[in-house]
């Protein structure tokens, strides 16, 4: 792009602009005032964001660029024509310290605490022409500082501020070295990272720089620190051939990195340049090594920036020179030039200043990266905006690939640099490198794919599969499925491949060790692990499959599907090649109830001890829907009840997971009752613990058929009992001659005699009928004391003579004979009671009270005889209208109810005589039918208090 002279930009490169349009670079601004100044400008300086003007009459401003309006106006102590105009100054980074010379050969110091400069009378008649501060940038005094002259001697001066009008601001001051060839025109002094005792030093003369590293003395009261450097360390010399004696020498450094800037540690490296009759010198300071042999390498990195590059006349000088980050800033009459001094580019050329002003110079503003341009009347501003923005392409260009990858801000910048940097590292056969780097660009991937395959690279095509996998976005489902798909392809390729050789090097030779490809062996398959378990959901199920099993990859197989969690599958596998301990060992492992319900049919038919412990450690499964399962485990299986897995898992259902489904407890009637054992006693344990059940968890019905088919007659028995039917289960145990079986049973109805004595009846005709002597017979029955011998008699055979049971029929007389000796004195004294009862229903009619004269009424305690009153037995007496309003209070709503009708009917007197009479007396005895002090009536009024809210309190104190 030609330069375009209105805008003052040129493009930094021929490459396409990939970034996004923006400001120029560098813009120069005008600075307006806002305040008059009626001298010229002599020098200026700036620091820290702090400006310092200083004017022909002698003035000094120094502005607070943060505060504008703050602004101290400082003179000297002497008027210009005693001490000449001020020349120039010198103001260090923290615009703490500042030196100023006028052309009278006086320096005077002014510190920015004080507003009175102080002059230095050491250094009188020494005309500065550069100023080295100290690196450590202390803000209390300048402690060690170097002061080039103009006639070659660099000053070593500590200055400290003092209030004193006697004292020295000058601790000390010394002569360190003397430079050849004129005078000193730049300084810089910095550290040496880690050795604090190492100091380096540049000094520029108008036709050499030297460069200083060394260590230093100890600064003890007023000792130079500096003179054992250049006393014992030789300068590495960076010589010019002088062609003009009118361009200024300059030594200038880069200022601190911003914040905001992406500066690394790959160029955290100071630059210096130095302006010479050549051109500018510019380079890295580099901190390493720290022998003296560091300023030959720094001078032989350094380039020179000839003159012939600039676009102006070769005649114009180049007034002065700044560094910026990236860029050098250069006067030449009164055009602002930049270039970068990575690649000798202008990027911009403007003119500034026209013929009538007087330039001062540039100045850096080393801490806040500021840039200005001062003339005698006027003040600019150089802007600096994103000037690394175009620095990813110089690199790019340079082949630093990594440093343009830094730079690159936007994804096409990145891109541009990622495709360049795999096309350098595939022109190199470097191919692994190359796919982590074009996984990352947008180059397209059937060319990238197909440069590594038709070079032969699996692991290079692999790597950038993987790269570009890890790129793609979530949303591009079929790129990624596609891609991932790919990646397994070339892991099962590259596993079997693996195999093939360590097969073939054990063939051919016994001798041939095949170590390497089996140590390569498990990091490939903990490769295709780690790939799986990230990108399984990229991976179509099966496609998957599809692509292991057609390399038949077995361990690979089923570690994906153990990925995916797809245990139907492993599962599956393994039932299929009946490898049961693998089968079982993936089965440990499931949580879901659907894969045990599955498997479990053929699992209980290989494995059914251990698939058992598996459930039993499952809390989570129905046994209901193991059933199946089980009943077809125990059909095929000829073991004992004992070890019947199906049989202990269903106990394990009912006596631990308490399962109340009446199929599991059904289940295993079946399998009890089924059974070829003729025990039972399993069968009637369960039956008995469902016994103690409120109600049994199994089918009565079911479990009964069960048994009477099965011929399990103890268990029937038990059944019929469970249900109450023990007519049935004594007929059932007497049909199987089971005596003391029915015996049992008819001793449990023992809340219904007559049952009990019909079941007893049935017990005892069969054994009469089996019992082969009268006498045992009897003695049996003796167990029921509801049979008497009467009940017996027409069970025995007709041939048996009442001698045979004699002594039965007298014992059956005698108690017949004491029972009724019993009920006659039961009547004897009912008659008797009849006879008092009569008495005393004869006395009533007799009975009364004694009421006193003075008695009163319990309630109001008004005279009992002012009205109608009733008397109790207990002698307590009360006014008929007090009683039934007591009785009212603690009556329920019916009777309540009642009484107030009767008391309604009895006080209008209209109704008949007797009906009245009657009314009357059922309200007396509502009323009256109990002391309302004595009766259960007292015993209801427990919770009341003693004293009433209405209660005089008063009267209860003691």
């Amino acid at each position: 792009m030609a330069l375009d002279p209105s805008s003052g930009f040129v493009a930094s490169s021929s490459l396409q602009d990939l970034g996004e349009a923006s400001l120029p670079i560098f813009n120069v601004e005008r600075v307006q005032l806002q305040f008059a100044i009626s001298s010229d400008f002599v020098a200026a300086q700036v620091a820290n964001n702090v400006l310092i003007l200083a004017l022909t009459s002698g003035r000094i401003l120094r502005i607070d660029l943060d505060n504008p309006a703050d602004i101290d106006d400082i003179d000297l102590p002497k008027k210009a024509a005693e001490i000449g105009i001020i020349r120039r100054m010198f103001l260090d980074p923290t615009s703490s310290h500042l030196l100023i010379t006028t052309t009278g050969g006086e320096i005077y110091y002014l510190h920015n605490q004080l507003r009175s400069p102080r002059p230095l009378s050491r250094l009188r008649g020494v005309v500065v022409e550069s100023v080295a501060w100290n690196p450590s940038l202390p803000t209390a005094s300048t402690r060690e500082i170097l002061v080039g002259a103009s006639d070659g001697n660099i000053w070593e001066v500590s200055i400290e501020p003092s209030t004193e009008f006697y004292r020295r601001e000058e601790k000390y001051l010394k002569s360190v070295y003397k430079a050849p060839g004129g005078p000193i025109t730049g300084l810089w002094a910095d550290l040496v990272p880690g050795q604090p005792d190492l100091r380096r030093v540049l000094v520029a003369t108008n036709e050499r720089l030297l460069h200083f590293v060394g260590k230093i003395g100890r600064s003890e009261g007023n000792g130079s620190i500096y003179t054992k450097l250049f006393e014992t360390e030789a300068p590495v010399t960076h010589d010019i051939a002088r062609i003009s004696t009118s361009i200024p020498s300059l030594l200038v450094v880069s200022p601190d990195a911003p914040d905001s800037c992406s500066f690394d540690t790959l160029f955290s490296d100071r630059i210096f340049a130095w302006l010479s009759s050549q051109g500018v010198s510019h380079g890295k300071l580099l901190t390493s090594p720290t022998s003296p042999d560091l300023g030959n390498k720094v001078f032989s990195e350094a380039k020179l920036l000839p003159r012939t590059v600039l676009p102006v006349p070769g005649r114009t000088p180049v007034v002065s020179i700044a560094l910026t980050q990236w860029h050098i800033l250069q006067l030449v009459g009164g055009r602002v030039i930049a270039v970068n001094r990575l690649d000798d580019s202008i990027v911009y050329d403007q003119e500034v200043l026209d013929a009538s002003h007087i330039v001062l110079g540039l100045a850096v503003d080393q801490r806040k990266n500021t840039f200005w341009l001062f003339t005698n009347r006027e003040i600019y501003e150089i802007v600096v905006s994103d000037e690394d923005r175009d620095i990813w392409k110089i690199m790019l260009k340079d082949e630093q690939f990594d440093a343009a990858l830094r730079y690159a801000r936007t994804p096409t910048q990145r891109d541009a640099v990622a495709t360049a940097s795999g096309d350098y590292l595939v022109g190199k056969g470097q191919y692994l490198e190359a796919a982590g780097v074009y996984g990352k660009s947008s180059k397209p991937f059937e060319q990238v794919s197909l440069t590594f395959i038709d070079h032969g690279e699996q692991d290079a095509l692999q790597k950038y599969l993987q790269t570009k996998l890890s790129t793609l976005k979530r949303s591009s489902v079929m790129q990624r499925v596609m891609v991932a798909s790919w990646l397994v392809q070339i892991f099962m390729s590259k596993l079997n491949s693996l195999d093939d050789t360590i097969t073939t090097k054990a063939e051919i030779s016994n001798a041939a060790s095949p170590e390497q490809p089996k140590d390569q062996l498990p990091n490939v398959r903990t490769e295709f692990q780690e790939f799986v378990v990230k990108y399984k959901s990229d991976l179509d199920r099966k496609t998957t499959y599809d692509i292991i099993s057609s390399h038949g990859r077995e361990e690979e197989l089923l570690f994906y599907a153990s990925s995916v969690n797809d245990y139907n599958y492993v599962l599956s596998y393994w039932v299929q090649r009946e490898r049961w301990t693998e089968t079982l060992n993936v089965l440990k492992k499931q949580t879901k109830p659907e894969i045990f319900y599955k498997y479990s049919s053929v699992l209980m038919s290989h494995v059914p001890m251990e698939l058992v412990d598996i459930l039993t450690r499952q809390s989570n499964i129905n046994p209901r829907n193991l059933i199946p399962a089980l009943l077809n485990y125990n059909k095929s299986a000829k073991v004992p009840l004992s070890q019947n897995q199906a049989v202990r898992y269903l106990l394990f259902a009912i006596n631990q997971l308490l399962s109340s489904d009446a199929a599991v407890h059904n289940t295993l009637i079946s399998i009890y009752a089924s059974h070829p054992s003729k025990d039972e006693s399993a069968l009637l344990a369960y039956l008995e613990s469902q016994s103690h059940q409120q109600e049994p968890r199994y089918d009565a019905d079911f479990a009964l058929r069960l048994c009477i088919q099965h011929k399990r007659v103890q268990s029937c028995v038990h059944i019929y009992s469970s249900m109450e039917q023990y007519l049935q289960a004594v007929e059932l145990a007497l049909k199987h001659n089971e005596i003391d079986l029915a015996s049992m049973v008819a001793d449990r109805p023992e809340d219904n005699p007559p049952l009990r004595k019909k079941l007893w009846l049935a017990v005892a005709k069969k054994v009469i009928s089996q019992s082969d002597g009268i006498k045992t017979a009897i003695e049996f029955l003796k167990r029921c004391e509801l049979l008497k011998i009467e009940d017996l008699i027409p069970f025995f055979p007709d041939f048996v003579v009442i001698d045979d049971f004699k002594e039965e029929i007298c014992t059956a007389l005698e108690d017949y004979s004491r029972h009724i000796d019993a009920l006659k004195k039961e009547m004897d004294e009912s008659a008797t009671t009849a006879s008092n009862i009569r008495a005393d229903i004869a006395a009533l009619d007799r009975r009364y009270a004694i009421v006193e004269p003075g008695e009163r009424c319990y309630i109001c305690l008004y005279p009992l005889l002012s009205r109608q009153f009733f008397v109790f037995p207990c002698q307590h007496a009360f006014h008929s209208d007090c009683l039934s309003g007591k009785v009212l209070t603690q009556a329920g709503v019916a009777k309540s109810k009642q009484i107030k009708e009767l008391q309604a009917e009895v006080s209008k007197g209209v109704v008949a005589r007797r009906l009245r009479e009657k009314a009357i007396a059922e309200l007396d005895a509502l009323i009256a039918s109990s002391c309302i002090l004595c009766s259960e009536f007292a015993v209801k009024q427990i919770d009341d208090p003693f004293v009433l809210p209405t209660d005089n309190t008063t009267e209860w104190a003691l």
